[in-house]
């Protein structure tokens, strides 16, 4: 793999998941990490592991994202540490299973705040210092799930469809100064996304890839400078040229199956 010289990567929910996978291909290419997430054990286990297979330099900061100032206490602790950030990796997130009526409110606004706001404030701190510096790459996970209206993960899929619209919109903006944007927009994954989302029982989730693979599928278009990337083409052939041609009472039938449980 090629090397990614003095290129610090800030990665959100880094403690599991795909964003353990893209701090572990970061690291594999030289690059150095701001590891971000809520477990402060996880993060220290991934921070000796880095270290001691790579070499690198892993920093850690504890936060719980869903928290309004998250971005800021974020970005200030990196400055004052004096660490620049060349790759930004917003990959944390959450879903959750139900009818909206019947969801919690607090569960919804949290996913909100992680899902958009702290991701939105996160990509505006770092973007102005990327655009100064006429340099910076960004990749924003979202899902498939932003292709399509979500009963029984209404918010969810919502929050998704903003990061996707969001990332493409800021793209277009500073394409011309040394910057590239790349939404990743997986279908299912294996993660304790599942349990965290109340989501067992689902079937589709027995289709579920591997963190590692969409990991790696994120990272290298990320690289290309790629827009837009799927990990599987028959989702990406059916979201873009099979399901804006069905009614949307059959799209929002369909959508809604895929989320009942067995």
């Amino acid at each position: 793999m090629a090397a990614t010289i003095n290129s610090t990567a800030l990665i959100t929910g880094a403690s599991s998941g795909i964003g353990m996978e893209l701090a572990k291909i970061h690291a594999s290419k030289g690059g150095d990490v701001v590891l971000v997430a809520r477990s402060e054990d996880k993060l220290n286990a991934l921070k000796s592991e880095l270290k001691a297979q790579y070499g690198i330099t892993a920093t850690l900061i504890p936060a719980d994202l869903s928290q309004p100032d998250a971005a800021h206490t974020v970005y200030k602790t990196t400055l004052d540490l004096g660490i620049h950030i060349d790759t930004l990796i917003n990959n944390a997130g959450f879903g959750g299973h139900g009818k909206f009526h019947e969801r919690a409110l607090r569960e919804e606004q949290a996913m909100m705040q992680v899902n958009m706001v702290t991701l939105t404030n996160l990509t505006h701190l770092y973007l102005k210092e990327m655009v100064a510096r006429q340099h910076g790459r960004i990749l924003n996970v979202s899902s498939t799930a932003s292709f399509l209206p979500g009963p029984l993960q209404a918010v969810y899929y919502a929050t998704k469809a903003y990061v996707t619209s969001f990332s493409q919109a800021i793209a277009e903006e500073v394409k011309d100064q040394g910057i590239t944007v790349t939404v990743l927009c997986p279908g299912t994954v294996a993660t304790g996304f599942v349990e965290a989302g109340n989501l067992e029982g689902v079937d589709i989730w027995k289709l579920a890839k591997s963190a590692e693979s969409v990991a790696a599928c994120g990272y290298q278009a990320m690289e290309k400078g790629t827009l837009v990337a799927f990990n599987e083409r028959p989702l990406q052939f059916l979201l873009n040229w099979v399901v804006p041609l069905l009614p949307r009472k059959w799209v929002l039938a369909i959508s809604r199956k895929t989320m009942e449980k067995a």
